[in-house]
């Protein structure tokens, strides 16, 4: 991998991190058509330029999360930031269970770019469409139960295994319970901090015994920079495009490229 090679899935990383495309499947794509090597390396770089993005998310919503954090450790209060910040706790723990029980899993998968690419691209197809036609958005997100939190949590486990776009699954999961886009997205949005801090920091202890540590971490600063950078615009562009707009353009966009990184795969095989 070279600097290029690190500011171009930097970008990636962070156009579609947010947007409901898949962005590990769209790091997959680009690894492999870089000529990037499918190695453990790759996969942790692949994992931590996600905490750039995370980086994109405390700038956006810095004011949210500081007020959930306070209002949620603060016993002394009842107020609906703190609702908010027990039912990210509650959405968070299958993913973080799922991650961690699943790792190999996950990352033998990884070894085969083109099969997960599409697995995951398909999965966030099947999901945004039926979230568009099967629920009625039409509640807020202060109507929000723990019940409501714990199923988009076990949304969000379809982001870790077989694959999908995590936004896609947990804004779908977040519809599934009746809620309207700006708001299921917001939720998806703010549940993901603890997910993506948590895979961050734990590949980092893989990272940090690595022999080679010096030349790795140019790389990952090109690619966290440039993901986080990237990534601020891309939230400002889908909350604003999911107030008046659906997400078919999303789903078909990922059965296409899906069907590509299929069609890519017998080809080759």
């Amino acid at each position: 991998m070279t600097l290029l090679h690190a500011l171009l899935l930097g970008i990636i990383q962070g156009l579609t991190e947010f947007i409901p495309v898949s962005s590990t499947a769209h790091l997959l794509i680009g690894q492999r058509l870089l000529g990037v090597p499918a190695d453990d390396a790759t996969f942790s770089f692949l994992v931590i330029v996600q905490l750039g993005t995370l980086v994109s998310l405390f700038a956006f919503y810095g004011k949210d999360l500081l007020t959930i954090a306070k209002a949620t450790f603060d016993v002394r209060l009842s107020t609906p930031e703190r609702n908010l910040g027990f039912y990210i706790i509650i959405a968070t723990i299958p993913a973080l269970l799922a991650g961690y029980l699943l790792k190999d899993a996950v990352e033998a998968l990884f070894k085969q770019p083109m099969l997960q690419a599409s697995i995951r691209l398909f999965s966030a197809a099947i999901l945004l469409t039926l979230a568009e036609l099967l629920t009625k958005k039409n509640r807020i997100l202060e109507s929000m139960t723990w019940f409501d939190s714990l199923i988009v949590g076990l949304f969000q486990i379809i982001a870790v295994f077989p694959g999908a776009s995590r936004s896609g699954s947990t804004i779908s999961g977040g519809m599934f319970r009746g809620f309207d886009r700006p708001s299921a997205a917001r939720f998806a949005f703010l549940m993901s901090v603890p997910v993506m801090l948590a895979a961050g920091l734990y590949e980092m202890l893989d990272v940090i015994q690595m022999p080679n540590l010096a030349e790795f971490l140019p790389l990952l600063a090109m690619g966290f920079v440039t993901a986080a950078v990237v990534g601020w615009f891309a939230i400002k562009w889908l909350i604003d495009y999911l107030s008046r707009r659906s997400l078919y353009v999303f789903a078909i966009y990922c059965a296409i490229v899906g069907t590509l990184c299929a069609l890519s795969m017998l080809l080759q095989s």
